[in-house]
């Protein structure tokens, strides 16, 4: 099974390529802009003017010509996603907040001897990209090669710090499925996640609240275009990174730890943007990364060949006695945490219950699927 998998690196240019970079994100960042106002739809269109955009705009010459190209695909996406209601309409990218653009591995030959655009090598730690030539690296120490293709890179500038993420095209074999064990998931907001098992995982990622509005504060003091704005600025996007990079090594634990124990996975299918309306909880759900989780349980599984199973959004999980599937709808009410059923006299932990409650519907419906693939020639 072929399968797309990235790899983030740290980059650590000279004071060239760092030069060369900026231009590059500079100049991808123009033509996007440049045909968006001339509202070209068409990607082919737009990589057939660029030869001549380049005699009026010189600087275009300098960068890599397929970051240019990749450029105008992505307004192409922005426009299709717009058409067909997936997003708005596309908007000019803003200086400071764009910083990245991607790049092709062209393959080529000469003499019998085969040339890729980007190389890779963990041994010396270095990465050969377009335009740029060598560059150090670090990341990713335990791992000696990869056993792909190279398909793409994308070069990114966060916190005056830069990054490249590679694309690879890997060819994995999947284990045989042996249902073994299942596990229901309820995502919550005060508990990052409650397993079947009776499991509580918060979210352990602290923000510093008082630091963040303190910079804040002092950003909102300096003079705009002064270098202490600057320096204040990158204070806040480094605090930011923190949280964000904390953020994803705990949801890599959880479903690291989730896919290696459990054969089949039941999780519920909240409506996250729905919830997001609702302004009381708002805040917290952006604290607490939902969909990510999702998001990665999804791919880890098809990687291991595990079973995910997402529940319908509408199943009363949480109302549902998981002993004798009496349905209580007074505990519709959030506030009520511990509630015990009128027909069977059992206390329920509200969260515990509707994890329980998920795993039985998600093996209700592998159950229903496992048989209706028996039945089919």
């Amino acid at each position: 099974m072929k399968i797309y998998r990235g790899y983030k690196f740290r980059m650590y240019p000279n004071k060239f390529q760092e030069e060369l970079i900026n231009k590059t994100i500079g100049s991808c960042r123009f033509i996007y802009n440049y045909f968006l106002d001339k509202k070209v739809t068409n990607a082919y269109n737009g990589i057939k003017s660029i030869p001549e955009l380049s005699k009026e705009k010189t600087f275009l010459k300098e960068v890599d010509s397929c970051a240019l190209r990749n450029s105008i695909f992505n307004l192409e996406d922005a426009y299709k996603r717009y058409y067909k209601n997936l997003g708005g309409y596309p908007k000019y990218k803003i200086k400071g907040i764009h910083n990245s653009y991607k790049t092709n591995n062209i393959k080529s030959a000469y003499k019998g001897k085969y040339y890729n655009s980007i190389k890779l090598d963990l041994n010396k730690k270095v990465i050969n990209l377009p335009k740029l030539k060598e560059i150090p690296i670090r990341g990713y120490r335990n791992k000696v090669d990869f056993n792909g293709l190279i398909k793409s890179a994308v070069i990114r500038k966060e916190a005056n710090k830069y990054y490249v993420s590679i694309l690879v095209e890997e060819d994995i074999s999947l284990p045989k499925f042996t249902p073994n064990n299942i596990i229901g998931i309820d995502l919550g907001i005060k508990d990052y996640l409650i397993t079947s098992h009776n499991e509580k995982i918060k979210n352990t990622i602290k923000i510093n609240k008082k630091r963040l509005s303190g910079l804040q504060k002092g950003l909102s003091r300096c003079r705009v275009g002064s270098k202490n704005r600057y320096k204040m600025k990158l204070k806040i996007q480094r605090l930011f990174m923190k949280i964000k990079n904390a953020r994803k090594f705990l949801i890599h634990t959880i479903t690291n730890k989730l896919i290696k124990e459990n054969d089949i996975i039941a999780i519920e299918n909240l409506d996250v943007k729905g919830m997001q309306k609702t302004h009381s909880i708002a805040k917290c759900l952006n604290e607490t990364p939902i969909y990510e989780l999702k998001r990665i349980l999804q791919y880890k599984s098809i990687w291991s060949n595990k079973k995910l199973i997402k529940i319908d959004r509408y199943y009363p999980s949480s109302q549902l006695c998981s002993v004798c599937n009496y349905q209580n709808e007074k505990v519709k009410d959030l506030r009520i945490r511990n509630w015990q059923c009128p027909k069977c006299k059992r206390v329920h932990d509200r969260d515990v219950n509707a994890a329980i409650n998920i795993m039985l519907e998600g093996l209700k419906i592998y159950i229903k699927t496992y048989e209706r693939e028996l039945m089919t020639p």
